[in-house]
């Protein structure tokens, strides 16, 4: 399972998280474990090069994209190699939507459509899509014309 999806930018703020199966009480550990994990270890790291880390039998995998920090958390079947084609879908579909690597700002004004992405993406802590087309098609919020 796919226990969450969370972006942040530079300072460690979180711009969105998508928890499945994770206590309320919990929530709180993840985010402040994430954000220093990416603090401690995304200095200098190229666009979508892939970290790897494993928490309490759980793998993490997390990058940055353009001003914004991607990090993934999944456990079971979702092993590090699973996660990083999870990443993959999510930069693309984020790339899509702001036409490029996105600063800060411009991820901001993409908000809505990049929550919808996600949402086609990882469905209730399980891989949905994958296909950018596919993603694209359901993301327009107009009946699907073909499956």
């Amino acid at each position: 399972m796919i226990l969450a999806v969370l972006f942040a930018n530079a300072e460690g703020n979180i711009l969105i998280e998508r928890f499945h199966g994770v206590p309320a009480e919990e929530r709180l550990h993840w985010r402040s474990f994430l954000v220093k994990l990416g603090a401690d270890n995304l200095r200098g790291v190229k666009n979508e090069e892939l970290l790897v880390a494993c928490h309490k039998s759980v793998y993490i995998v997390y990058t940055v994209l353009g001003d914004v920090s991607i990090y993934v958390v999944g456990k079971d079947a979702y092993d590090e190699l699973a996660l990083s084609e999870v990443i993959f879908t999510i930069t693309s579909a984020v790339k899509d939507v702001c036409g490029k690597p996105p600063t800060e700002r411009r991820f901001l004004d993409k908000y809505g459509r990049i929550c919808l992405c996600l949402d086609e993406i990882v469905w209730k802590g399980y891989l949905e899509n994958t296909e950018k087309d596919r993603i694209k098609r359901l993301i327009r919020l107009k009946p699907p014309t073909e499956f």
